[in-house]
């Protein structure tokens, strides 16, 4: 685990080379197909030296919930155990990892015709007043909601519709889900001094502009059904860290300095609630400076293994 660009994959792959593994990403981006350089996702080379699973399984108009990770997820893993393989699990979407690792809160699973219906009603009176809403039925929820996120909104709104239930309530029960059919070690991956993390932030967010990372937002936009979306800003594929702030540039919001610079500040938020979630999991966790701590890093994998 660990914040982006903290140097996870690079750790992941020389394990899996090492100890006869495969990668299952854990990353809300990768998920989607056509968020490539954005995204950081592995390229056809690093694909080649170690098999990777949980990537491109959905188009980056569509969605995709934690508990279908979790579920997918799982069957990547029981299908690596089985052949005698060790699973590795790399990435940093905190909700992916305890969905698959803890399991959720069981409640209703999503229905696409309450989804649409809130949808509608968001496309008639906008995102702001269904905040309002929900923050009528459940204070808990709109206070950690922020009204400018539509999916959270939505997806609040539909369990208390489905079940009469508000989604606090379902989250304060016990999760439901079979043991993790293998002991973990959690490793949070993450340089000692923030400044070296922002200075990577940036390091990344510059090569990926030199690799065409807004060629690659042009060909989404181009895509016929993003095109004919009517807020694709609220999708969850373009809402990932700097494919919004890219997609607003082409829209002609500012410059192309400005667009870096909200990019970067963006992926940097990012990283931060990253961190705040990796701290709340208290001694479960251990921490490694990726760069001076990579012999002691090496040394509990492989004691672990063993």
């Amino acid at each position: 685990m660990g914040p982006t660009a903290s140097g996870k994959t690079a750790l992941a792959l020389d394990w899996a080379e090492r100890f006869g593994g495969e990668i299952v990403s854990v990353d809300s981006a990768l998920v989607y197909r056509g968020l490539e350089i954005g995204a950081a996702k592995p390229d056809a080379a690093e694909r080649a030296r170690v098999p990777h699973h949980m990537l491109d399984l959905r188009e980056p108009w569509q969605t995709y919930s934690a508990a279908e990770f979790a579920a997918d997820a799982r069957a990547a893993v029981d299908a690596i155990l089985a052949r005698g393989r060790l699973p590795i699990l790399a990435g940093g979407t905190g909700l992916y990892f305890a969905a698959l690792l803890e399991g959720l809160s069981p409640m209703p699973a999503a229905d696409p015709g309450t989804r649409a219906g809130i949808a509608a009603e968001a496309e008639a009176r906008g995102w702001p007043a269904l905040h309002a809403d929900l923050a009528e039925i459940d204070p808990d929820a709109a206070a950690r909601i922020k009204p400018g996120d539509p999916q959270r909104i939505q997806r609040a709104l539909e369990v208390y519709r489905l079940s009469g239930v508000t989604i606090s309530e379902w989250q304060r029960r016990a999760p439901e889900t079979p043991a993790f059919p293998a002991e973990v070690l959690a490793l949070a991956i993450a340089p000692d001094d923030r400044a070296v993390l922002h200075q990577r932030i940036a390091a990344r967010f510059d090569a990926m502009l030199a690799a065409g990372f807004l060629d690659e937002v042009r060909a989404l936009r181009a895509m016929p059904a993003l095109r004919a979306h009517s807020a694709p800003l609220d999708l969850p594929a373009i809402r990932a860290v700097g494919y919004r702030q890219a997609w607003e540039y082409l829209d002609g919001q500012g410059d192309a300095d400005a667009f870096r610079e909200r990019a970067i500040a963006a992926t940097r938020q990012l990283a931060k609630r990253q961190m705040t979630w990796l701290r709340g999991r208290g001694a479960d966790v251990r921490w490694f400076d990726p760069t001076g701590q990579s012999g002691a890093l090496a040394d509990i994998v492989g004691r672990f293994i063993d």
